[in-house]
């Protein structure tokens, strides 16, 4: 059967085209349950396709509920699937349809909820059935005049249930389809029409043992009790936003939430320079952060600056104190002029970025009470209401939130519980939260991801070697950090007979192992990068390549993409070629090693000889690349050692960095470019490169005034004047000066981001930071998927393979840019937190006084960094429990008290202690020592302190030992009680 529709396109050219659009109906479509296949043979109005695999079963797979007494089927509509995804996982709902209308709709509105729905769908056991709705000639229905796509939609889903109604209805073997809408318009139309329907409430309400689902239903549509109190100004309707910014009169960007004040944020406007700041909870209007935003910018003369307060939780403020402050911030723009930046409020919700949140919860103080707070991890992300029935067990576990809504008469917005990870401080709960926080991808490879592995045992065919640049009779070796096994990288230097130099990078060759389109290059596409946490690693591809056949590993053969130079004595490059190669690394050493080989003259061995060359050269290249202005920036990093048996952290400290650090950097640096040179000739439109784009002047504002302040000038008119200032920057009686000024210099600059040459212009490849017109990444395609994309355009550029069609397509591989960007982002900002989180274990029944530098100068706390552990916190002033007052200067951003002020960079010391009364944010509190102010400052750590520190330890030892005695006595009793039993058993 066909039905027919034309089309009629008017082109810009004023040309009319006729389309004719066939749809074609069919009378063999296949229900899908078991009751039409046993009825089929007898009856004539059933399914004519009898050799299906039922998936539809009998009442005795049925969730029990007390709604219905015959056995039923569930049928969904689409809200129920966007809303209700979290019940719909959970292993209770059987016998299910999904029709092709709201699979597709589905589709079309949440493509994250699709995949999860196809999953469901792919389990048998769920029976879950799709039933082609739109190609069944009893089901299709026609689109009439005047009636909206939606409207449409839901009357096909209602022909659908009554179609399924009828069809099943026979000889008493009645099966009861039930439609689940919470769309209250149909559900009134499917009443009418006789349709049992319900809504995902009354139906979940029904079954038995059904407290923890009603735990998880989203409260999109909940209607709040206090119905007249309102909190928030209305959002505009989509259409007056789309005006308003069409317009002009409204901006559209991205909002982003400050980390140090709740009540205060920014939005990221294309086309303006500098983020428009926003400022209290009615300019903030329930944006959370990530949201896309509309948001109006007031006139000039209401324009204000960023609040000096640091308010980074609503609990440790009194209320009325938060009332104060957000009246301060909302008054702030009676400032100079040259301070104000601009300020606006948001007036509407573009889109929502919401996704589930990881974090506990704060149980209600009343008794039986089931609404709850919940607070997430994320500092960024406002409390959530939710309903629970279990917060005496939840309060005890990290959980997982969704959020559903925010009505303008709710404090918070409401959400519903999603599942419990683990016990708050277990070390594996804490790791899975901060990896779902920022969205790490951390699950196994998937069986088909793995089917694309070599077999086992593997090694390299003697076709691929004949086809590529043999150099294992050369002296190759790799230098990295201590426990590396994605060893990635290796180098070479020796002589040539001309007096030059070949110096070569060797890289593993992980392109051939991992082909464009595979479900294997798939996945590392999506993972982007591989995340380094301090005691795990969640790796970009199977461990198989990246621990072992692509790891550069000592004495054996591996594939590698070469880079060749051939450079003079002064580090000047005479060629470059490129090829495909295989090499045995003679050793792999750490930078220790490596050190110790260059500096100890008693050897002399070839491999010492070409890293005492190879060092020689970095240290040339250097000093070109700083000529041209490159920026040697500082950011501290630290080192955990960790317990060899509990793998607890036990001592921390910042990283030693040595020359062999910036020999091997050097040669990473100059393949990268020597690289991007080559594709962009060959690729000028398509070829992955990477930028660092030069930051607008104010940013550098805090740079310049915290230098001023210190008696030096910062010139930031180019990277070249900004990395000569930096250099003369220095103090002799503060050696750490000059690093804590790079740290501030390295906040003003901008992200280094990927991107499609054919997307950008010309001038806008350049890399501030390396101060190169073009750069990309090839070094490290073990961990980084950009490098994949990279090997495989220089392969095709020295013919080496065949041009890859996806390698073109510049809208595909912007798009793949985008997500290498954020997975990028999100791997820095997990490292750093499971740093974070590592320390704070570090800090656990410790009270350590410590050197410190102030930072920051706010107007209720002094941001301060220790040096010997590279963290930062803050010590809070003016406090309601002090009758020490301090006095803000905004002017040269001081603290002062009587004779004694608190400037950038003074030296001060501090006593650092883990404060784990609240589970959620465990946190380090920094308390000023020295200077001491009565009042004020608390005592340095004493020697009886110490020695009451032991004696609890001690005891705690004690009690773990005879714990662990304990349970080894339990064990044994419980092994021979369980021999005792199998004994009598057998006689």
């Amino acid at each position: 059967m066909l039905a027919t529709k034309v089309f009629f396109r008017k082109t810009k050219g004023g040309n009319i085209y006729k389309t004719v659009r066939e749809h074609y109906l069919r009378d063999d479509i296949w229900c899908g349950s078991k009751i039409c296949k046993q009825n089929s043979k007898d009856l004539t109005n059933y399914c004519k396709q009898k050799n299906r695999e039922c998936i539809l079963d009998d009442e005795d797979s049925s969730a029990k509920s007390t709604l219905f007494s015959s056995s039923y089927y569930l049928l969904l509509d689409t809200n129920i699937i966007l809303d209700q995804i979290d019940i719909l996982s959970e292993n209770v709902l059987y016998n299910v349809i999904i029709l092709q209308t709201v699979l597709e709709e589905v589709r079309h509105k949440s493509p994250s909820i699709y995949k999860r729905l196809k999953e469901i769908i792919v389990d048998v056991k769920r029976r879950f059935y799709i039933f082609i709705n739109e190609h069944h000639k009893e089901t299709y229905v026609e689109r009439v005049p005047g009636e909206n796509i939606n409207d449409r939609n839901d009357r096909a889903i209602r022909v659908a249930t009554n179609w399924y109604n009828k069809h099943l209805n026979v000889d008493g073997q009645k099966v009861l389809i039930v439609l689940l809408t919470d769309d209250l318009e149909n559900k009134k139309k499917a009443v009418q029409e006789n349709i049992p329907v319900f809504s995902m409430k009354e139906y979940i309400e029904s079954l038995e043992n059904s407290n923890f689902l009603l735990d998880k239903l989203s409260k999109r549509n909940f209607i709040l009790e206090t119905e007249g109190q309102e909190f928030f100004p209305c959002h505009l309707s989509p259409s007056e936003l789309h005006n308003g910014i069409k317009n002009e009169k409204f901006f559209q960007g991205t909002f982003s939430m400050s980390k140090e004040n709740f009540l205060e944020g920014s939005v990221n406007v294309d086309g303006i320079e500098k983020p428009i700041l926003v400022q209290g909870r009615m300019g903030l209007n329930r944006a959370i952060d990530g949201d896309i935003v509309a948001i109006e910018l007031f006139p000039e003369d209401q324009w204000s600056i960023p609040s000096d307060i640091v308010l980074q939780d609503e609990d440790e403020t009194d209320i009325a104190d938060i009332l104060d402050d957000e009246k301060e911030l909302n008054n702030s723009y009676i400032v100079k002029e040259t301070e104000r930046t601009p300020t606006g409020k948001i007036v509407g919700i573009i889109r929502r970025k919401w996704r589930q949140y990881c974090g506990i919860l704060q149980p209600n103080i009343i008794q039986g009470n089931v609404k709850h707070l919940f607070v997430p991890a994320e500092r960024k992300i406002p409390k959530v209401r939710i309903e629970t029935r279990q917060s005496e067990l939840l309060s005890k576990q990290r959980i997982i939130v969704a959020i559903d809504s925010w009505p303008r008469n709710s404090r918070y917005p409401l959400g519903h519980f999603v599942r419990a990870l683990g016990n708050i401080g277990d070390k594996e709960t804490e790791n899975e939260v901060l990896l779902l926080e920022y969205d790490v991808p951390h699950s196994r490879f998937s069986d088909a991801v793995l089917s694309f592995l070599p077999k086992m045992p593997w090694s390299i065919p003697e076709n691929v070697i004949a086809e590529r640049e043999d150099f294992r009779h050369l002296d190759i070796c790799s230098v990295d950090p201590p426990g590396c096994t994605d060893i990635d990288d290796a180098l070479h230097c020796r002589l040539l007979p001309n007096g030059n130099y070949e110096v070569g990078v060797h890289i593993a060759d992980v392109c051939h192992f991992i082909k464009p389109g595979t479900a294997l290059d798939k996945e590392a596409a999506l993972r982007g990068t591989t995340v380094y946490l301090v005691d795990k690693r969640i790796s970009m591809i199977p461990e198989l390549l990246s621990n072992n056949l692509c790891s550069l590993r000592e004495n054996e053969d591996r594939l590698t993409f070469s880079c060749i130079w051939e450079m003079n004595s002064d580090a000047n490059i005479i060629n470059t070629r490129f090829c495909k190669s295989v090499i045995c690394s003679r050793r792999a050493m750490t930078y220790e090693e490596a050190q110790i080989k260059i500096d100890d003259v008693n050897q002399n061995d070839v491999l010492a000889e070409s890293l005492r060359n190879l060092n020689n050269f970095a240290k040339k290249l250097k000093k070109k690349r700083m000529d041209k202005g490159a920026l040697t920036l500082a950011s501290p990093e630290i080192y955990l050692r960790e317990d060899n048996e509990t793998h607890e952290p036990i001592d921390v400290q910042v990283k030693k960095l040595r020359d062999t650090n910036f020999m091997i950097e050097e040669f990473m640096l100059l393949a990268n470019i020597s690289v991007a040179q080559k594709i962009i000739e060959e690729f000028p439109e398509c070829a992955m490169l990477r930028r660092h784009p030069e930051p607008p002047q104010k940013n550098f504002e805090s740079l310049i005034k915290a230098g001023k302040n210190q008696g030096f000038v910062i010139n930031t008119n180019s990277g070249k004047e900004l990395a000569e200032s930096l250099d003369k920057a220095q103090k002799e009686d503060n050696p750490y000066f000059n690093i804590m000024l790079r740290i501030l210099a390295t906040r003003c600059l901008m992200q280094a981001v990927y991107f499609i040459s054919g997307m950008q212009q010309q001038n806008e490849f350049y890399h501030y930071g390396l101060a190169t017109p073009i750069y990309t990444h090839f070094t490290s395609p073990i961990r980084r998927y950009a490098d994949i994309i990279v090997h495989r355009l220089l392969a095709i550029c020295i013919g080496a393979d065949d041009t890859c069609p996806e390698l073109l397509d510049k809208q595909q591989n912007n798009a793949l840019c985008y997500n290498l960007n954020y997975r990028n982002r999100m791997a820095q900002y997990a490292g750093r937190a499971s740093i974070a989180l590592n320390i704070h274990l570090f800090f656990r029944e410790k009270v350590k006084d410590e050197e410190g530098y102030i930072l920051f100068v706010r107007k209720n706390a002094l941001q301060v960094l220790i040096p010997k552990y590279g963290l930062e916190g803050t010590v809070y002033l003016n406090k309601t429990e002090s009758s020490v007052t301090f006095t803000y200067n905004r002017e040269d951003h001081s603290q002062s008290y009587r004779n004694i002020v608190f400037r950038t960079f003074d030296l001060i010391v501090v006593q650092l202690s883990l404060d784990r009364s609240n589970v959620q944010h465990e946190k380090l509190i920094f308390k000023l020592v020295k200077p001491e102010i009565p009042g004020f400052s608390v005592p340095p750590i004493t020697t009886q302190f110490v020695e009451q520190s032991l004696s609890t330890m001690k005891v705690n030892v004690a009690n773990t030992i005879e714990k662990r005695k304990s349970d080894k006595i339990l064990t044994e009793n419980s092994n021979i009680s369980k021999k005792k039993h199998k004994k009598r058993k057998k006689n």
